[in-house]
């Protein structure tokens, strides 16, 4: 079985296994370089991240973008049930909602392809299909791209051993029910390439053995192990805690190095906080930015809370921030018992209750981040808020669709990745760093470990109170 030096162009209908680091996204970017003809490869995969992920990858190796297009398989799917509704049987004033009903999208494309007269549109415009990540394929999605796949020379490139995602009622389409029956295996990855190209080819050696045993449904024994990977033991008591932050300040190789921590994939505030209590570190986000569009929802400049509402979501996203400790003052400034002078974060509160205005709600978000020792740990949402309130202060639109908006922008743009990050292994899934922390371990499953553990290019940190992971 061809592994490294796999042809994607020469492949009719298969699958390639992938693992993580081992060249994937380097043998679709060699592919398309070497494509040639007037029609363009169409390559899917999932996430807006992913398509912004890729198109960097190939911008970079400067693949002419005539040669590709590149969606996800959702946006494939609203583009062609917009183009052919009658076909589709679906109303197309649903591709439009706030939140569009992915499956009966999915449902809806599948009945065009299903339709022979697609065939020859199909056929004329693309030349190819590769599928990206296809282990995050839901069914319906596996089942728009095995219509595809009948039109279509397709090969699609996944990892079943990183399939965390969940899609509610359209479940994952089953690894070997689904995919391999009907694209077959023809090759697999075998070489772990980020980990050679970081000068830690003993602990990209270690990992894929690592997979083979997770695979196998066994074990792994962090006491056995390769000098790159540390095992921190905890034992259930008050000095976890130390220990986990201690780990969380793991440096890294070089002073422009990055650092991911994977908290409780379960707790996004346990992630909140456990950035806010090491220096340096910020959440990375959800792309739904979610606490972001519910503030926007809940503001309101006419009530007598907009202050403590303002206050309260600043106290989510910086450290040292005291919504209470900020009504306090301005109750006794009111009230003329002020000891000391009004500071600027108290005057711009002041201004805000006067005359409320998203300017003002802007106003003193900076202000909140000017003020000394306070550290923004959710520098996302923060950037984010800032752009919304921007947008709606003229009037034209509400705050909350400003920041729907905005959210929508940041979907397409990719997570940049920050010096220190702190996130779940679903949201760290695809992004890479010299080093990686897993602050718990013991609440990770076979897969949920796996992606945790091929993070880090150079060192690898896992928390725990057993050795033996994942634990029963």
């Amino acid at each position: 079985m061809a592994s490294d030096d796999t042809d994607l162009l020469a492949i009719e209908r298969g699958l390639v296994i992938a693992p993580a680091g081992c060249g994937k996204t380097q043998l679709i970017v060699e592919a398309l370089k070497r494509h040639v003809g007037d029609k363009p490869v169409l390559i899917l995969t999932h996430t807006n991240a992913g398509v912004a992920a890729l198109r960097t990858r190939l911008d970079r190796a400067k693949v002419h973008p005539g040669r590709y297009r590149l969606s996800t398989i959702d946006g494939f799917a609203i583009r062609l049930v917009g183009m052919f509704p009658g076909l589709a049987e679906f109303d197309v004033g649903q591709l439009k909602a706030e939140r569009p009903p992915y499956k009966r999208i999915r449902e809806a494309t599948c009945k065009i392809l299903a339709r022979d007269r697609i065939y020859d549109l199909v056929r004329a415009t693309y030349a190819r299909l590769l599928v990206d990540e296809y282990q995050d394929c839901s069914q319906w999605q596996h089942a728009v791209v095995y219509y595809l796949s009948h039109v279509l020379p397709t090969c699609v490139l996944g990892d079943q051993l990183q399939a965390i995602f969940d899609f509610g009622d359209d479940l994952l389409a089953d690894w070997n029910g689904h995919v391999g029956a009907h694209f077959p295996v023809v090759a697999e990855l075998k070489t772990p390439w980020r980990w050679i190209n970081a000068g830690a080819s003993e602990l990209g050696d270690w990992v894929l053995a690592a997979r083979k045993e997770l695979l196998a449904g066994l074990k792994i024994d962090l006491r056995k192990v390769p000098s790159a990977v540390d095992w921190v033991e905890l034992d259930g008591t008050n000095a976890d805690r130390p220990k986990q932050l201690k780990a969380g300040n793991t440096k890294p190789h070089t002073p422009d190095g990055h650092v991911l921590i994977i908290g409780d994939s379960m707790s996004p505030p346990s992630q909140q906080r456990l950035a806010s209590q090491i220096p340096g570190a910020v959440v990375i986000e959800s792309v739904d930015l979610r606490d972001l569009v519910s503030f926007a929802s809940r503001l309101d400049l006419s009530s007598p809370d907009a202050i403590r509402e303002v206050a309260n979501f600043a106290s989510t996203l910086m450290t040292a921030t005291s919504a209470d400790q900020l009504m306090q003052r301005l109750e006794t400034i009111r009230a003329g018992r002020a000891r000391r002078g009004v500071s600027s974060l108290e005057q711009a509160a002041l201004d805000f209750s006067a005359a409320p205005t998203f300017r003002g709600v802007a106003a003193l978000l900076a202000e909140f981040n000017s003020q000394p020792g306070v550290h923004v740990h959710r520098r996302a949402v923060l950037r984010a808020c800032l752009r919304a309130l921007n947008e709606c202060d003229a009037g034209a639109i509400t705050f909350r669709d400003a920041a729907i908006r905005v959210r929508e922008q940041y979907r397409m743009s990719g997570r940049v990745l920050p010096r220190r990050g702190v996130g779940s292994t679903l949201l760290l899934k695809g992004l890479e760093a010299q080093v990686c922390v897993v602050i718990e371990g013991d609440k990770l499953d076979a897969k949920n470990l796996y992606v945790a553990i091929t993070r880090g290019s150079n060192r690898l940190v896992i928390c725990s109170r057993s050795p033996i992971l994942p634990a029963d």
